[in-house]
């Protein structure tokens, strides 16, 4: 159960005028030249829409059911009191079969998984069938699963978009940038150009879109996650292409904070600053907060961590984070008055341009 601190205190969402026609108008940027390039040469993505109905319809996620699964593999194998090496040995099997098994870096077979079972004194038909059922979704294919994704994404960030799309609640705090998921085209484009040296045209091509599927995928899908998202007051300032693509950004998430289900606050720089140095990560509840996942991202650099101790200490510093941070309507005003400044900012000449 969620905790009463992420209870809405502020009803009826943010105000009509926030985000009127004439200012989304006003502060919509020119076309984005990646986007535009990306939408030219790549091959259209299928509609996520319908690509997510016949993954929720079925059941869990891929990568629900693949952790699922080894993780029953696992309490299996330990309640018999059996080593790794001798489950390999037993069936003939290197021992790095199955702790890619066990790791749910591979998917199991039906006639692997029940000797696996018979082998671990798993008799009750009924727990077999589930599992059975369990392994049968951790092998569907998901839109992470084109070869261009698996190409050009890290691992991690495969996996943080398969969790996503099975997360009952997702806890996010970035203390320097807005989070891909929630990047309009234009910001992400000059997040993405920044790094022209370490990754190729088509790598950020291929970032782009992902942060495109994302968003639809787990913030547009009929039973969408609660979202819960601290930024630091930097990131309202920091003019990320401008004055003209931060104010849209600003005002897609003042947009974003009308949905029931989205909820932010923001750190102040009044903060103790030891808060706001404790780099980006994520929460994402699988279900419940007993069976929860922690990403961290740092650069180009990111990982994942699913032992329980290390995701309740992040869970207890978002907790933290967000008792400090402003109230959800002394955030709504304090975004409205930082897209407010960039407008009048637009007509201004930057020194590098």
């Amino acid at each position: 159960m969620l905790s009463n601190r992420y209870r809405r205190v502020v009803v009826g969402g943010i105000p009509d005028h926030a985000i009127g026609c004439n200012v989304t108008a006003l502060c919509r940027p020119a076309a984005s030249r990646f986007a535009m390039w990306h939408s030219a040469s790549r091959p259209k993505c299928p509609t996520p829409r319908g690509r997510i109905d016949t993954v929720m319809v079925s059941g869990e996620s891929p990568a629900a059911a693949r952790r699922r699964l080894r993780l029953a593999l696992r309490k299996a194998r330990e309640a018999n009191g059996l080593t790794q090496g001798q489950v390999a040995e037993a069936f003939d099997w290197s021992i790095s079969k199955v702790q890619r098994i066990e790791s749910g870096d591979v998917t199991v077979s039906s006639t692997d998984l029940k000797a696996l079972l018979t082998r671990y004194d798993v008799t009750d038909t009924k727990r077999i069938e589930q599992l059975v059922e369990v392994a049968r979704a951790s092998r569907r294919k998901g839109w992470w699963d084109e070869p261009k994704f698996r190409q050009h994404l890290p691992t991690a960030m495969m996996q943080l978009s398969q969790f996503e799309a099975e997360a009952s609640a997702i806890r996010v705090f970035h203390p320097t940038l807005f989070p891909g998921m929630l990047q309009t085209p234009a910001y992400a484009e000059v997040i993405l150009n920044f790094w022209s040296e370490e990754l190729s045209l088509e790598d950020r091509a291929v970032r782009f879109e992902v942060r495109l599927l994302r968003r639809e995928y787990v913030l547009g899908r009929p039973d969408p996650p609660l979202y819960l998202l601290i930024l630091d007051e930097s990131v309202l300032s920091r003019e990320v292409g401008g004055p003209q693509v931060m104010a849209e950004q600003l005002h897609d998430l003042l947009s974003l904070m009308r949905r029931p289900h989205v909820m932010v606050r923001i750190l102040p720089f009044a903060a103790a600053a030891n808060l706001a140095e404790l780099g980006h990560f994520q929460i994402l509840d699988l279900g419940d907060e007993e069976n929860a996942i922690l990403y961290r991202e740092a650069q180009l650099v990111d990982d994942i961590e699913q032992a329980p101790d290390r995701v309740n200490l992040y869970r207890r510093r978002f907790e933290r984070v967000w008792d400090a941070a402003l109230t959800e309507k002394a955030t709504t005003h304090l975004i409205e008055a930082k897209a407010a400044a960039m407008i009048s900012n637009l007509d201004r000449i930057r020194p590098d341009q």
